[in-house]
């Protein structure tokens, strides 16, 4: 009788301590995101030095990804993705590192011929779609 008792008073320990964890996770947003988001949803708008050009919306596993690209004498001055996974804390913390990486390499490429960031597969993958419907849209190489 012991012997139950002590394993079931564990097993519920176990499970209290289990469901209590909590992780890490960041909620916050992905600086990429935020930074000069505009309202642009297709063709293009200008902007305060340059013309912004929106790409098409790619659906991806995880939840669409939007890009939208500045372009400022035949240059990709600046991209924003207004767009993007953001359903979960997973979802955050992938894009949070993500994202700030795939726009510094389109600005620096110059196309959309860039690398896909490990660990964000997926959302790389829609990136670099919309990426391209932007690029086309402007009419750059």
């Amino acid at each position: 009788m012991r012997r139950i008792t002590l394993w079931l008073l564990s097993t519920v320990a176990a499970v209290v301590l289990l469901f209590s964890y909590r992780t890490s996770l960041g909620t916050g947003t992905p600086p990429a995101a935020t930074a000069g988001t505009t309202s642009t949803t297709g063709g293009e708008g200008s902007a305060g030095s340059g013309t912004v050009y929106a790409g098409s919306v790619a659906p991806t596993r995880w939840g669409d990804v939007q890009v939208t690209i500045t372009v400022t004498d035949g240059r990709i001055t600046a991209v924003d993705v207004p767009v993007y996974p953001d359903n979960n804390g997973r979802d955050r913390q992938i894009n949070a590192r993500a994202l700030p990486i795939l726009v510094q390499e389109t600005i620096d490429a110059q196309s959309a011929d860039i690398d896909t960031v490990s660990g964000a597969t997926v959302t790389t993958d829609g990136y670099k779609e919309s990426l391209q419907a932007a690029i086309d849209k402007a009419q750059l190489k």
